[in-house]
C-alpha cells in the first residue's frame, strides 16, 4: 500500500529529504509540504521539474497552520518533520498536533538523508543559528587553501526564488550573487568566501551540486545553515556552541544531534560570554559527548571607522536569523556599538514598516536592534525605508555582508567584521592536519 505523505519544512532540508528519500520511491506519495520560519515562502510549488515522473503537477506547498486539516483532507498517514532549530518542547507540541490526527510524526536519520562524497568532507555545523558557523568555515577553508587544497563550500540551502532555476547554483564572483537574485540573507553567506575567493555551491538538488562540485574540489566544507545537520556524510565533522546559550546544546533540535555526532567541539565567542556561562557550555559539552576535542575561540570584532560610532546615536542592524528564530537579542552590531562609545543605541520599533514591523511583533524580545531581513524585493525595500525613516547619525550593521551593496540608506553604514580566533591548542590547523 502506498503511504500518504507530508514533509513539513522551510524550504532546505525538507526538499532535500524528498529528493534523496522519496522522489523516486514508490511506497510514498508526498501529497504536500508545509512551510514556516521563513516568509512568504508558502503559496508556491516544488516544481514537476524537481519533483520527478510521479508528480507531473508538482507538489503543493502550504502554510504549517493548515497542517491538521491537510492529513485529513489527504488521508495523511505519515508527517516527516524536516527543518531546525525548534526547541525540544516545540517539537513535541508539533508532533502531538500529529499524532492527535492519527498520523505517524517521523524524523529522519543521517543513513537515508546523508550523501557520500568521493572527496573528503569537512561538515561545519552548530547547536543553533548564529553560533559562528560563517567565520569557522572561512577560517578552515584558508588553512586549507594554504595547504593548496582546492577548496569548494557548499552551503545549506536558501531556495526562496523561483526554485526551477535554483537547483544548482554556483557562486564565484559578485555578479553571480545579482545574477540569482540573492537575498540579504544569502548574500550573508555567499559573499564573505567570494571575498576570500572561495567557490560556494547552493540551490536545491544536492546530490547534483555535490556531483558538480566534486569535479574542482580536493575537499569540500558542508556549510552548515541554522543548526541543521550535513547532506554529506563528512569526514570531519565540527560543531559550535554558543556559550551566550549554553544549555541549548541538550534543549535544541537537531542541534543536540550535532552535538552527539561532533568529533570536534569549538566554543565559540568566548570573548563575549562570562565565566559562569562558559562553564556551563563545557559542563553540556561533556555530558553530551565527553569523548570530542574541544577548541576554545573567540571572535573579536573590528570596524574599520569607530570614529562614525563614538559619541553618535546609533541604530543597530544584525544578522536576521541569529535575533529572530536563533532567539538572541543582539550580535556583533550592538558590542560593536558599545564598545566604540556610541551615545544613544536607537529603538528602531517605532519606526518599523511593512514585514518589518511584523517581524518585532512576532519577536517581542527584540528591543534594540533591527533584523537585517531582505527576503525579497519588497523586504528589502521596506527594510531600506525603515532605515530612512530611524532618527540617528549613523547605522551600524553586524552583518557579514557590505549592506551598502545591497541598500541605498540615507545615512553612513558601518560595516564590523568578526573572524575566528582560537584560544591556545588544539586549534583549527591541529585538527585539520589529517584530512
Amino acid at each position: 500500500m502506498v503511504k500518504k505523505v507530508i514533509i513539513m519544512g522551510a524550504a532546505g532540508r525538507d526538499f532535500h529529504n524528498f529528493n534523496v528519500y522519496f522522489r523516486d520511491n514508490r511506497l510514498y506519495d508526498v501529497v504536500a509540504f508545509t512551510a514556516t520560519q521563513i516568509p512568504n515562502i508558502e503559496g508556491r510549488k516544488y516544481p514537476r521539474s524537481l519533483a520527478g515522473k510521479a508528480y507531473p503537477k508538482g507538489i503543493p506547498i502550504h502554510p504549517e497552520s493548515e497542517l491538521p486539516d491537510l492529513i485529513e483532507k489527504f488521508g495523511v498517514e505519515q508527517v516527516i518533520f524536516s527543518y531546525s532549530d525548534i526547541s525540544h518542547e516545540d517539537l513535541m507540541h508539533k508532533a502531538s498536533i500529529v499524532l492527535a490526527t492519527g498520523a505517524d510524526f517521523r524524523l529522519m536519520g543521517g543513513n537515508q538523508t546523508m550523501l557520500k562524497a568521493k572527496v573528503p568532507v569537512l561538515a561545519i555545523c552548530a547547536v543553533r543559528t548564529g553560533c559562528g558557523k560563517s567565520q569557522t568555515t572561512r577560517k578552515a577553508a584558508k588553512i586549507l587553501k594554504d595547504k593548496g587544497k582546492r577548496v569548494v563550500v557548499v552551503r545549506h540551502p536558501m531556495p526562496y526564488g523561483d526554485l526551477k532555476k535554483q537547483i544548482v547554483q554556483r557562486y564565484a564572483t559578485f555578479e553571480d550573487l545579482d545574477k540569482y537574485e540573492c537575498t540579504i540573507e544569502e548574500r550573508e553567506e555567499y559573499e564573505p568566501h567570494i571575498e576570500k575567493g572561495i567557490i560556494v555551491y547552493a540551490g536545491v538538488d544536492y546530490e547534483k551540486i555535490l556531483r558538480q562540485a566534486e569535479k574542482e574540489a580536493d575537499i569540500i566544507i558542508w556549510d552548515g545553515g541554522n543548526n541543521d545537520t550535513p547532506f554529506y556524510r563528512p569526514d570531519l565533522h565540527i560543531t559550535i556552541v554558543d556559550p551566550h546559550r549554553p544549555k541549548h546544546g541538550m534543549t535544541y533540535h537537531p542541534g543536540e544531534t550535532n552535538l552527539r555526532l561532533a568529533d570536534v567541539i569549538i566554543i565559540n565567542k568566548m570573548d563575549t560570554a562570562n565565566r559562569e556561562e562558559i562553564l556551563q557550555a563545557k559542563e553540556t559539552n561533556a555530558l553530551i559527548n565527553p569523548n570530542a576535542k574541544v577548541i576554545e575561540a573567540a571572535s573579536p570584532i573590528k570596524v574599520k571607522r569607530p570614529s562614525l560610532i563614538r559619541g553618535k546615536r546609533v541604530v543597530v542592524i544584525e544578522d536576521g536569523p541569529t535575533v529572530t528564530h536563533g532567539g538572541l537579542s543582539f550580535g556583533a552590531g550592538l558590542i560593536a556599538a558599545q564598545d566604540h562609545g556610541a551615545k544613544e543605541i536607537v529603538d528602531p520599533r517605532p519606526y518599523a514598516v511593512g514585514s518589518i514591523k511584523e517581524t518585532f511583533q512576532k519577536y517581542p524580545h527584540l528591543t534594540n536592534v533591527l533584523p537585517a531581513m531582505g527576503y525579497g524585493k519588497t523586504q528589502i525595500k521596506e527594510l531600506e525605508r525603515t532605515i530612512d525613516a530611524i532618527d540617528c547619525d549613523a547605522v551600524v550593521s553586524g552583518t557579514p555582508i557590505d549592506l551598502n551593496r545591497v541598500l541605498k540608506a540615507n545615512k553612513p553604514i558601518i560595516r564590523t567584521r568578526y573572524e575566528l580566533e582560537e584560544i591556545g591548542r588544539p586549534n583549527l590547523e591541529d585538527v585539520l592536519a589529517n584530512l
